[in-house]
């Protein structure tokens, strides 16, 4: 455990705020610069966060800055830190490779801020550097020795096998994944992610994280995947995943998840492929919690991008509703057949056909759906601590809006 910081690095740290926000995203482009030469360390990432598009520079660079205006009250940043731990055991990010970012953050920071970045100034932010990279590893052991010790749990990356491809929509398709060796898998939480190790020919290894679309049966997983355009790993398993294909998998992760014992009505409100992991917390409610008030609402183009629909509808009851948006209704398309709304999920329906005063939210979609969700569930006066979402990407920007 690290010794507690010292006034005089906390009040160092504090003053560079005003640089962060100047130059923050420059900062950590040119750290990312310095970390990924080192193909290694590279391969540890998930690079479709990076490059021109990427979120994940912008995301760092507001998780930085909100350390620092924190670093006098961490307790604040907990949620942050465990989602940190969560995603980097997912990625198997081990103690070895936190100096790696030292000395490319440190090596940024001095780059980008010139004189500024003085020697005092670059021991106070690598003691702080440090202090939060001892919180990390020291969780991700924790996780690490957890998963391992569970029934059905592994250390490091498995090998499992593509059993079934179920074509979902016109867009996306379920992988069901057994064990190579044969044995139980982990039970996971429902709402939690696979990493996969996926090493793509005329490319090279690539990490992906995608979400476990079906409640645990001790046996098997399933993932339902959206071909995307332009999307490496996606198109990949589309065009190549088929049954008997072997993938390298790590253990379930995440933060985001059912309660074990959910106290209040549960409101699943999903964009397109967000729905993956809310149809694992709808299996869960059916076979756990059947008493549990549960609305699934599913926002998506029309009925040709409309996944898992008869499966969600299956678990329908007077305790489980379902209400579906389609954007664009195609003409084939049928209003109280297959879907019951046009158009999109706004905070005005939301506040008129969700218990706003009572309800937990579990959210997954696209960043816009989020952003305008979050925003009106928060503006409806639904507690922070009451709206919970994943997101298929760094999520810390959505801290912000």
């Amino acid at each position: 455990m690290s010794k507690p910081l010292s006034d005089r690095t906390i009040a160092l740290v504090k003053a560079t705020i005003p640089a962060l926000e100047a130059h923050g995203l420059a900062i950590v482009r040119e750290m990312y610069d310095r970390l990924f030469q080192d193909a290694g360390i590279r391969a540890l990432f998930n690079q479709s966060h990076h490059g021109g598009a990427g979120a994940q520079p912008k995301a760092l660079a507001g998780a930085i800055l909100a350390y620092a205006a924190h670093i006098d009250d961490l307790a604040a940043l907990a949620p942050a830190v465990e989602r940190i731990a969560q995603k980097h055991a997912g990625l198997q990010i081990l103690p070895e490779h936190y100096p790696h970012v030292a000395t490319a953050l440190l090596g940024a920071i001095k780059a980008v801020l010139g004189d500024a970045a003085t020697d005092d100034i670059l021991a106070a932010w690598g003691e702080a550097y440090w202090f939060l990279a001892d919180i990390l590893i020291a969780r991700e052991s924790r996780i690490y020795g957890e998963i391992a010790a569970a029934a059905g749990g592994w250390a490091g990356w498995r090998d499992f096998v593509i059993e079934k491809v179920t074509p979902e929509s016109a867009v996306i398709a379920s992988f069901t994944l057994r064990p190579a060796d044969g044995g139980p898998v982990l039970r996971h939480r429902p709402g939690q992610y696979l990493t996969f190790w996926l090493d793509l020919p005329g490319h090279g290894p690539v990490k992906r994280n995608y979400s476990l679309s079906a409640a645990a049966d001790g046996a098997t997983y399933r993932i339902s995947v959206k071909r995307e355009p332009g999307g490496l790993a996606s198109n990949w398993l589309h065009d190549a995943g088929h049954p008997g294909t072997v993938l390298k998998v790590a253990a379930p992760a995440g933060e985001f998840f059912l309660a074990e014992a959910p106290q209040r009505p549960v409101v699943l409100l999903s964009g397109g492929v967000g729905l993956t992991p809310l149809v694992a917390m709808w299996q869960e409610a059916a076979r756990r919690h059947p008493g549990l008030p549960v609305q699934f609402v599913h926002g998506t183009l029309d009925g040709s991008t409309h996944a898992l629909a008869a499966e969600i509808r299956a678990l329908a009851d007077e305790t489980r509703r379902i209400t579906t948006f389609y954007q664009s209704p195609r003409a084939a398309d049928v209003a109280a057949r297959d879907y019951d709304r046009a158009g999109l999920i706004d905070g005005a329906w939301l506040q008129a056909h969700t218990p706003v005063a009572a309800a937990d939210y579990y959210l997954c979609g696209p960043r816009g759906f989020l952003r305008a969700l979050v925003a009106a569930l928060s503006l409806a006066g639904v507690p922070a601590d009451r709206i919970h979402y994943e997101f298929f990407g760094p999520a810390d920007e959505l801290l912000a809006a």
